[in-house]
């Protein structure tokens, strides 16, 4: 396989999985560790949060660009915590027409763009 070293380019793909359900299973989560006394109100944090996440399986739990296809204007409860400030591109192409050409859209949207990341949250 010629691309099985490569390790710059990483492509997440999520089947049946719910935004909102990951962040409300880490709250619960965050919850009965503090009804256990295992934490304190004042420990949670936004870091806390994002080790409960499902997706703290991955080194990489915050995209730079997020691609989303079909001409939807929405995060349709795709990694709403992750996304803060991840730049977002929209394309009318639909998934399996996404091609090269697209995909260069994307990126040179993505380098012209000045990255601000707001204040920081506890």
């Amino acid at each position: 396989m010629t691309t099985k070293a490569n390790s710059r380019l990483h492509i997440l793909v999520a089947i049946n999985y719910s935004g909102q359900y990951d962040v409300v299973q880490a709250c619960q989560t965050i919850a009965q560790k503090v009804k256990d006394g295992t934490i304190e109100p004042e420990d949670i944090n936004s870091f806390l949060v994002e080790q409960e996440l499902l997706t703290k399986c991955t080194e990489f739990p915050s995209p730079d660009l997020l691609i989303r296809t079909s001409g939807e204007l929405r995060l349709s409860n795709f990694l709403l915590w992750q996304l803060a400030y991840t730049e977002l591109f929209f394309s009318h192409s639909q998934w399996p027409d996404f091609g090269e050409a697209e995909f260069l859209e994307a990126l040179s949207s993505f380098q012209q763009r000045q990255r601000r990341y707001g204040g920081q949250s506890s």
